[in-house]
Formats: structure tokens, C-alpha cells, sequence
């Protein structure tokens, strides 16, 4: 009998099953690239549409508030609610080899979390390389008029006259829609229920960054790709923690049967 007891105290702890839900992911950053690529053919036209039509009012003042969603400080302040009202995530730890990857972090609620973040992180970030590598001039500081292909929005040619550079010369790829889209994944990742409401909110910042005439459509495409992407890659393989919960059999109610 203790030999036994032995035998099982020294068996390696289950594993999670591991199912492919990163597949999806990885066919919608596909989708979206495919997007992103087709959409050079509409880039002009629909940043001309946008720079000589008014929204109606209330349309405009949701897309704006929208745009949080793929804002650096209202994301932040969106996980931190999260962290904040969610006990099954805790901050990952920072040591070695914890920091190497979130599946080397102590506990799964660090490993959520760490997935979490690092699933947010790694698309922007790498957006945030392409920026600075790649100008190209965004459409509320480009001469269109002068435009004859779309490529020629490439480089610093069609600059108007009056404008700062800098940040007008970042319009590839969308910055925001890459936020927006790798926080619409990793919620969707950890909370499967809000998965609609999260794809509406990404899809809405992106189109905000439309209407302010900030990027054209492959900018949004070709940003959100890297988004989902960047998420596809961090989540890896490991089930959604909330579909998990949901599986779980439930314990009956304390004296329930009485």
C-alpha cells in the first residue's frame, strides 16, 4: 500500500487537454491580412468618401468613444479592471524563468494573466517596429489631389503643404487597430461569453480611425491582422480558462438535496 501511495505522489500533475483554439485565430489574421491586401484597391476613394462626408452626430460621438478600445491608457485602464475585479488573475511574476514564457509562470492564474498580457503587447509592439521603418502619409495630412496611384501614398511626396510629419508620416499600419484587436482576442480568450460585444468594440475603433481620416482601410485590415496575430501566437494552444469554468461540473448546493 505504500509502495503504491508512493507511486502516486510521485506522478507528474495532470495536464490541461489542450484544444486548437488558436487555429481560429490564426484564420481570422489571415482573413484579415487577405483584407488588408485587397483593400489597397479602395484605399483612395474611401479616404476621399471620408474626408468630404459628416457622420451623423451620434454615430461620430460613438465611434470617439470607441476609439478607446484601441488607446493605450483606455486599454490599460480596461485590464486593469480586470485584474482588479477578476480574482482568477494575478500579476505574473517577473523572475526568471517565470519571464521567459507564460507557461513557465508558478500558478495558472498568473499564466492567464501573463498570456493575457503578452497576447495584448506583441502585435502593437510590433506595429510600433513597422511605423518607424515604413512612412507613409495618412490621409488627413496627404494631398490626394495629387495622387496618382495608391502606392504614392508611400514615402513623404504627398505631405501637404503645412504639415508636421512625425506622426503624419505613421499611418502603416494602424496602430490602434492592432490594440484594438489583440485586446478583443484575449478577452475573448479569458470571457468566450462577451466574445460579439468584444468583436463589436474592435471593429468599431477601427472604423473610428477611418471616419477621423487617421488611416486608410488597409492600414485597419493589415494593423488588426497583426493584432490577432500577435495574440494567436502568445495564447498559444491552451483552452480558454472561461470555457474551462463553464465545463466544470458544478457541486451541488450545500443541503440542496434536503
Amino acid at each position: 500500500m505504500r509502495q503504491e501511495e508512493m507511486t502516486i505522489e510521485r506522478r507528474p500533475p495532470a495536464t490541461a487537454v489542450y484544444h486548437l483554439p488558436d487555429r481560429t485565430r490564426l484564420l481570422v489574421a489571415g482573413g484579415l491580412a487577405t483584407l488588408g491586401l485587397l483593400a489597397f484597391a479602395i484605399d483612395l476613394p474611401v479616404a476621399e468618401w471620408f474626408r468630404g462626408h459628416q457622420l451623423p452626430k451620434e454615430l461620430s460621438r460613438y465611434l470617439n468613444f470607441a476609439e478607446v478600445f484601441g488607446h493605450g491608457i483606455g486599454v490599460a485602464m480596461i485590464m486593469l479592471g480586470a485584474f482588479v475585479l477578476d480574482s482568477s488573475l494575478r500579476f505574473p511574476s517577473l523572475t526568471w524563468p517565470a519571464i521567459r514564457w507564460p507557461t513557465d509562470q508558478p500558478t495558472a492564474q498568473k499564466r492567464h494573466a501573463a498570456r493575457m498580457l503578452g497576447g495584448l503587447l506583441a502585435g502593437p509592439l510590433t506595429v510600433l517596429l513597422l511605423k518607424q521603418l515604413i512612412d507613409r502619409v495618412r490621409p488627413r495630412a496627404a494631398d490626394l489631389s495629387q495622387v496618382a496611384d495608391v502606392f504614392a501614398t508611400f514615402g513623404r511626396g504627398l505631405l501637404a503643404a503645412g504639415a508636421g510629419g512625425g506622426s503624419d508620416l505613421h499611418s502603416f499600419p494602424s496602430g490602434h487597430s492592432a490594440t484594438a484587436a489583440a485586446l478583443a482576442s484575449v478577452l475573448i480568450w479569458k470571457y468566450p461569453r462577451g466574445r460579439w460585444f468584444f468583436v463589436l468594440l474592435a471593429a468599431s475603433a477601427c472604423l473610428q480611425r477611418l471616419a477621423s481620416s487617421a488611416h486608410y482601410p488597409s492600414d485597419t485590415c493589415l494593423g488588426a491582422a497583426l493584432g490577432v496575430l500577435g495574440a494567436a501566437i502568445v495564447l498559444g494552444r491552451e483552452e480558454s480558462p472561461g470555457e474551462q469554468a463553464a465545463a466544470a461540473p458544478r457541486s451541488p448546493a450545500a443541503g440542496g438535496g434536503r
